[in-house]
């Protein structure tokens, strides 16, 4: 990640990667977009309804914000169909998809905790 210069101070490099960090972070951050990008990149174009349905314990209010926040981003579109009633697609555009590899490693990562932390409350037992 980059080393201290001599001075004591942050190099260069290790600032502009802590930078970019706390820049996906700040896009990704809250409880629920990492998730919806889970979903979508899972099971490709949703509905809202069908997103709403998929992500257990959301509120309307907050799946709408969180999705208009991932559009502003771009990693997601926002398609109105000329249906009636009418009903509105989400997708992973393809800056959106490039976050797949990320979720896949937090998936398996969380899988790994939650097996080591069960291993050691056994372990306790």
């Amino acid at each position: 990640m980059g080393t201290k210069s001599v001075d004591g101070q942050i190099s260069v490099d290790c600032w502009e990667r802590l930078r970019a960090i706390n820049d996906t972070k700040d896009i990704l951050s809250g409880k629920w977009k990492i998730m919806i990008i889970a979903c979508l990149a899972s099971f490709g174009k949703k509905r809202y309804m069908e997103l709403h349905r998929l992500l257990a314990g959301i509120g309307t209010k907050m799946l709408s914000k969180e999705l208009q926040e991932l559009e502003i981003n771009g990693l997601i579109t926002r398609t109105v169909m000329n249906t009636k009633p009418i009903t509105v697609d989400y997708e992973l555009t393809s800056y959106g998809r490039s976050l797949k590899p990320i979720i896949d490693e937090m998936a398996l990562w969380g899988m790994y905790h939650r097996e080591k932390i069960i291993g050691e409350i056994t372990q306790k037992k």
